[in-house]
């Protein structure tokens, strides 16, 4: 069976890039079995395409629009998420419904999609996190490996040399 996680986000608009930085913190300190593939998703473009095609399951790791606090982390499936955010995700070209929709259109069936997404509290020019992202950032990290210990699948934290 294979796993996805995706980071969604633009490095260059600030808080916008906190999906992606999530996958580099992750491959940075963990190794993980080959069933588990890392992607950098950029701005959630159409090239996802054939990665989500081959994965029974999928983890995305986003910012969210929702109205609440700067730092505030939603967590849930697809349907537990959509029902309250509808159109609020993602501030990319395309959505994660919308990509979503298309894989469902071709007849894409997943086995579990889950998103765990942090409400920002910048999005402008530059590469920094604010700080309340960058605190939370860790803790994010933390929910993919438990999401994906429940799916039975094993990490381990790469020895530091340093």
């Amino acid at each position: 069976m294979k796993t996805l996680v995706v980071g969604l986000g633009n490095l260059l608009l600030k808080d916008e890039g906190f999906g992606v930085r999530v996958i580099y913190y992750l491959r940075e300190r963990y190794m993980f079995s080959e069933e588990v593939m890392f992607l950098d998703g950029g701005t959630g473009a159409f090239f996802l395409l054939p990665y989500l095609e081959e994965a029974d399951r999928v983890i995305f790791v986003d910012v969210v629009k929702a109205g609440g606090s700067p730092g505030e982390i939603y967590e849930g499936t697809l349907e537990e998420i959509e029902a309250f955010l509808v159109e609020r995700i993602s501030l990319h070209e395309i959505g994660l419904f919308d990509l979503l929709a298309i894989l469902k259109f071709k007849g894409k069936n997943f086995r579990e999609i889950h998103l765990i997404g942090i409400e920002p509290k910048e999005i402008a020019i530059g590469e920094e996190l604010s700080k309340c992202l960058l605190e939370r950032l860790p803790e994010v990290a933390k929910r993919v490996l438990q999401k994906l210990s429940e799916w039975g699948i094993s990490y381990e934290e790469k020895v530091s040399t340093a």
